[in-house]
């Protein structure tokens, strides 16, 4: 089953490395357009590649990502054996500044194409330019996050702290960000169990 994932992801990543369809085309060192295993379980949709990313060409690679891979390893999940991640933006922004509209309309079909290949039955949204390209809602994450929604092919979609904002909010304290996304990592592992 990966192996016929993989071959059409590879198809859709060949047209994303000469994609010119937004400026960021000029100033990115590579596309970012995937990392982790391809499966139909669980994705994890961030919002656009950094610094590091943008040098190795692997999302989630710097401080946040070396979180990331904490928390899946808290349930006993990896990118290597569990865990499918992509972003909104295959390009980095300037200065890791939000991403325009017309940035994220110019990446979508890259993005709905990686959904529409895995149909995966679980999707973490990891941070609020993530939430803003897959929800129709003006709520902020810390209204969201920790909550289930209905996603693409009857998937189950879960708003999720990034991992950066996770590293400027170092508290564990009951109710702080870090213990609520223990809270969230708990309930994705539960749902993720009950899946064959």
């Amino acid at each position: 089953m990966t192996a016929q994932f993989q071959n059409e992801l590879d198809k859709i990543k060949e047209k994303c490395l000469h994609c010119q369809k937004c400026e960021l085309c000029k100033t990115r060192h590579n596309i970012v357009f995937s990392g982790g295993i391809p499966n139909n379980k669980l994705m994890l949709i961030g919002e656009a590649p950094g610094y590091y990313e943008d040098m190795q060409g692997e999302p989630f690679v710097g401080k946040a990502g070396q979180l990331l891979d904490k928390i899946f390893a808290s349930v006993g999940l990896s990118r290597q054996k569990d865990v499918y991640i992509c972003n909104t933006l295959k390009c980095r922004p300037p200065d890791n500044r939000d991403p325009l509209p017309e940035e994220k309309e110019a990446c979508k079909e890259y993005l709905d194409a990686q959904i529409e290949i895995l149909k995966p039955r679980i999707i973490l949204l990891c941070g609020r330019v993530a939430v803003a390209s897959m929800m129709d809602t003006k709520l902020g994450i810390t209204r969201l996050r920790g909550k289930w929604y209905e996603g693409p092919h009857f998937s189950k979609m879960m708003p999720i702290f990034h991992p950066s904002y996770l590293l400027r909010n170092d508290s564990r304290e009951k109710g702080s960000p870090k213990w609520l996304m223990w809270q969230d990592i708990q309930e994705i592992k539960r749902v993720y169990d009950q899946m064959n």
